[in-house]
């Protein structure tokens, strides 16, 4: 499974470049980070920067990720909102402002309840 990664609002491209270097660099993520592109706009050159797109897997994949957006949005100067999707069409949002006023005990239960958010089983993969 997949989760696509967008940022609302006008630095989205740039803040996505950022956030996909970061999550490139997380030892447990590398080779699952790849990026969605759009074609230029008329007049523009180069494609934009839609999302980044993380392949999940087992053996903490989906902590890592989270750990590492997380962190990254803790230090964003901007007040950003992140989107996190997974294939199934579940989401969630994040922004750096809710992060950065966590303390310790806090920042831990993110963490926690986002992974499980990520972890979960797909709705068609749950049996009634």
């Amino acid at each position: 499974m997949s989760v696509s990664i967008t940022v609302a609002g006008d630095a989205g491209a740039e803040a996505l470049r950022q956030l996909r270097s970061r999550l490139r660099a997380e030892p447990a993520l590398r080779g699952r980070v790849t990026e969605r592109e759009l074609p230029p706009a008329p007049g523009t050159l180069g494609p934009v920067l839609d999302a980044v797109l993380v392949a999940l897997g087992p053996g903490g994949v989906a902590a890592a990720l989270v750990t590492g957006l997380v962190s990254w949005l803790r230090h964003e100067r901007a007040d950003l909102t992140v989107r996190v999707e997974r294939a199934d069409g579940s989401s969630f949002e994040i922004t750096a402002q809710r992060v950065k006023g966590l303390d310790a005990a806090g920042l831990r239960a993110e963490i926690t309840a986002l992974t499980r958010a990520l972890e979960a089983p797909a709705a068609e993969d749950r049996t009634p």
